[in-house]
């Protein structure tokens, strides 16, 4: 399998405004991710106490 250009793995051709609306989508993915966690933890704590 041949190594991918720079520029593909870098997304450097894409507009700033692509790039922008891919930012928030991973921001969007990793804040779900950690109020998932967030939320596991807290019901962890409510449901089986701390000890």
């Amino acid at each position: 399998m041949p190594p991918r250009p720079p520029s593909a793995a870098s997304g450097a051709s894409a507009s700033p405004e692509d790039q922008r609306r891919a930012n928030l989508r991973l921001a969007l993915i990793l804040a779900s991710v950690a109020a998932i966690f967030f939320i596991g933890f807290v019901a962890k704590i409510v449901l089986l106490g701390r000890g």
